[in-house]
């Protein structure tokens, strides 16, 4: 006989992109029991890559970037309400305000955040920055309008790299600090970090890589520049920190989820899994706060920061919050990106720090368009392309049938003898900025107690 259709209460922690996606399926997949939003922000779900990009150059204002909704949800929605926890025992959510959420079914959604500077005084110096939401978008918008004598980059990943072309093209001078050996090393490997250090150079971008910045310096208040582990130091009016993201999942200590710095395991069908490596059939997670097996990569834990795995995370673990056991679905998507910075299109399939070599395969690194194919034990992991994206649908394929590695003749402006080079891949440890992607095979990020049977 088919499963009665589920219609406990639903409690989604995290309203933006991939806690809407999930309450707009729930609906979809005819849910009707009662729902609740929780989002610590105050405003409606947005859209946050136009903020490192168009917001940052002017033509879009930093709170016009709301997510459309693809259908109505009726649903309780908790703006600038900061969750603090949960009861197991009781299955409710603790809310910072002192209320709480009784819930049947809960979704972890919870992204996010900037990494702060470490230095807390040096911090609060007015001009220094992170970029993650709208407000902080607006905030340095309004220190690159006042027209800045130099503005300092912290680190060189996507979001730091796309910061430094913003303020190129306003005509901004820039300085981008990197501790690695090149910009978007860490996502993309020596060959294409080589290729953007050359590419940030042509622009004007004052680049210096294998330095860190070891202090930011101020007078009344505001920054006035910083000191290099080089043991230069450069004047700069704004300094904006791009070391990475931090997982927000300290607010589920005690709950005994396997959450830790690295973001909350699951399962391919976005269960939770508990402390003890146990999957539950009444936690999900979804978005940048999940790390989920996948079997392209040897089924180490993904954590990705990718706008697209959160909207396909998210349909997936709705459906299967509402779904019986033999109607749930994996989620297997192939993990996808994109990036405009300095007058390219970058654009990336699959994931290219699972390899081991690389080759271009099409265009060249001269000519500035190209494709970028990544192996790992000779089977294609990654590819990436430079002013190519409409290329990527053949080597995406690629990826998805763990085709053999170096690909085969094809692409007709393919250099003849094209040959694979190690793909460099740093360790993040040498990086000032996290990766896009983390593999991992290793949770918790703690000593558990090993439960032992009675005697």
């Amino acid at each position: 006989m088919p499963s009665e259709p589920f219609d406990g209460r639903i409690v989604v922690v995290g309203a933006s992109l991939a806690g809407l996606r999930a309450a707009e399926t729930l609906r979809d997949k005819g849910f009707t029991g009662p729902l609740t939003v929780v989002g610590e922000e105050p405003h409606p779900p947005y859209d946050r890559p136009p903020l490192s990009k168009q917001v940052l150059l002017g033509r879009v204002p930093a709170h016009a970037t709301t997510l459309p909704r693809r259908r109505p949800v009726d649903a309780r929605w908790l703006l600038g309400v900061h969750a603090a926890g949960i009861d197991p025992t009781g299955r409710r959510v603790l809310l910072a305000d002192g209320g709480q959420l009784p819930f049947d079914r809960l979704l972890i959604a919870t992204g996010t955040r900037a990494r702060p500077w470490p230095n807390r005084e040096e911090a609060r110096l007015t001009g220094v920055v992170t970029l993650r939401t709208g407000d902080d978008a607006a905030e340095l918008g309004r220190l690159l309008d006042a027209g800045p004598r130099r503005v300092l980059v912290i680190g060189a990943g996507f979001t730091g790299s796309e910061i430094a072309s913003a303020c190129r093209e306003r005509g901004l001078a820039v300085t981008v600090a990197e501790r690695g050996p090149a910009p978007l090393v860490g996502a993309l490997g020596g060959t294409l970090g080589a290729f953007a250090a050359r590419l940030q150079r042509a622009h004007g971008v004052d680049l210096r890589c294998g330095v860190t910045v070891t202090a930011l310096t101020g007078s009344g208040g505001r920054l006035t520049g910083a000191e290099l582990s080089d043991g230069t130091a450069i004047e700069a009016d704004v300094a904006v920190v791009a070391l990475g993201a931090v997982r927000n999942t300290e607010w589920l200590a005690g709950a005994g989820l396997a959450a830790g710095p690295k973001g909350v395991a699951c399962d391919a069908g976005c269960r939770a899994f508990d402390m003890y490596g146990i999957v539950t059939d009444d936690y999900f997670v979804a978005g940048d706060v999940a790390r989920f097996p996948h079997p392209l990569f040897e089924y180490q834990m993904l954590s990705l920061e990718h706008w697209g795995n959160a909207v396909a995370q998210a349909e997936v673990a709705a459906h299967n919050m509402v779904s019986p056991g033999p109607l749930r679905r994996p989620h297997l998507t192939v993990p996808a990106f994109w990036s405009s910075q300095f007058g390219l299109n970058i654009k990336s399939v699959g994931v290219p720090t699972f390899s081991d070599q690389v080759v271009i395969a099409q265009g060249s690194v001269e000519e500035g368009r190209l494709v970028a194919v990544y192996g790992y034990r000779g089977r294609v992991t990654a590819a990436v392309g430079v002013n190519r994206a409409k290329s990527l649908e053949h080597y995406q394929r690629m990826v998805e049938t763990a085709a053999p590695f170096p690909p085969g003749p094809g692409a007709s402006d393919a250099p003849e003898a094209a040959v694979p080079v190690p793909s460099d891949v740093p360790d993040p440890k040498v990086l000032s900025h996290g990766p896009t992607v983390a593999l991992t095979g290793h949770l918790p990020d703690r000593r558990l107690t090993l439960l032992r049977p009675g005697g």
